[in-house]
């Protein structure tokens, strides 16, 4: 398949007149994402939302879409806000006990860093520790492991596909957070086999923020409880000329645990964002976003700077007496856009940028570190 990336950035008109090279921060929403979004508020006024069970049908079509790209079903796809959300769904159905272990590794994006905080108090320890020590973690005392895909602000890609298997069959669940790579790395449920796997689309997904999904394993579906119980946490929440009165009986399929009314039209905006992604093809996307970042490398190399390789697309790098956030400041007063992070400058590129981006980085970093 020969792809028109020069097209594809067409759809994207916040890229014109700027060097955006910062998706690990926010990814730009393209044309049919926005018009997606309109389409169903005019949808709403031709029809006064009494339609509005069908919105639904809509949204089984966006599960099938999520579903493909990740290699899952739609009934193992529940819509959620932020990846926060998922995490907490699966920390509280967690029977913890003293002495229980969660562990995740240093560096780690907040939410898995905070998370714990919440089952400290019965008695569970936090484990934060280096990849090189994380295997001697493990014990009979780990409950649950908190990864992300890729590192934030170093860009480390820990290697889930040899990692999540080896954790299923010792019982300890995984919790991945995928925002920092779904969209522009592939990522298969079938060989990671996560507990959960929680993706916010606003970075490589390309969505408004407030838009995301969680897949929960159909096994972990039987154990875990609903957090948030509303309308739709009855099966039968479609009946809605006769609503079940009294405890409701959940659905098998994670829909279970978004409990009421979905934000409609930000589930119309991840519909539009992921089929553009699957139109484009996976695999094409990724080589797409290694080609970029194999450059973008290269030309930080030659600056000077320390370019750690951890085989993902966020590129971090430090310079030799330079303060990353001061450099930072610098790019973007000439309108190059990325991010500093703890100490490094961090750049990220998405498949929607191009050659032109990358020798104007080339050129204004070179500029910047001269002053």
């Amino acid at each position: 398949m020969t792809i028109d990336w020069k097209q594809v950035r067409a759809e994207f008109p916040s890229l014109a007149g700027r060097t955006f090279l910062d998706t690990a921060t926010f990814g730009q929403v393209p044309r049919r994402t926005v018009e997606a979004v309109a389409g169903h508020f005019a949808r709403r006024d031709a029809t006064a939302c009494r339609d509005f069970l069908s919105w639904f049908d809509d949204a089984e079509r966006t599960r099938a879409a999520v579903a493909q790209l990740i290699h899952a079903t739609a009934d193992d796809i529940a819509f959620v806000p932020n990846a926060c959300t998922a995490l907490a769904t699966l920390m509280s159905g967690i029977d913890w006990k003293p002495g229980d272990r969660v562990i995740t590794l240093e560096h780690e994006f907040p939410n898995n860093l905070y998370a714990p905080t919440a089952v400290e108090a019965r008695g569970a320890e936090f484990i934060e520790t280096t990849w090189d020590r994380f295997e001697e973690t493990l014990d009979e005392r780990s409950r649950l492991v908190l990864l992300s895909t890729v590192n934030y602000s170093t860009g480390f890609r820990p290697p889930l596909e040899t990692l999540g298997p080896v954790l299923r069959e010792r019982g300890i669940p995984l919790y991945v957070d995928g925002t920092q790579s779904v969209g522009a790395l592939q990522f298969d449920v079938r060989t990671v086999k996560p507990a959960m796997l929680a993706v916010h689309g606003y970075k490589w997904l390309l969505c408004p923020n407030g838009c995301g999904f969680a897949y929960v394993r159909p096994d972990v579906r039987e154990w875990l409880p609903a957090n948030v119980i509303g309308w739709r946490s009855h099966h039968d929440w479609r009946n809605v000329d006769n609503l079940h009165h009294g405890r409701p009986q959940p659905s098998s399929r994670a829909e279970k645990y978004e409990g009421g009314m979905l934000a409609m039209p930000l589930i119309c905006a991840l519909d539009a964002s992921v089929r553009l992604q699957l139109e484009l093809g996976p695999s094409n996307i990724e080589q797409r976003v290694m080609e970029l970042t194999a450059r973008l490398r290269e030309i930080l190399l030659s600056a000077g700077a320390a370019v750690p390789d951890y085989g993902s697309q966020i590129v971090t790098a430090c310079f030799p007496g330079a303060d990353a956030s001061v450099l930072q400041r610098r790019l973007e007063a000439r309108n190059v856009h990325v991010s500093a992070r703890h100490g490094a400058l961090r750049v990220s590129a998405h498949f929607y940028n191009d050659e032109e981006d990358l020798a104007r980085f080339q050129e204004t970093l070179g500029e910047s570190l001269l002053r």
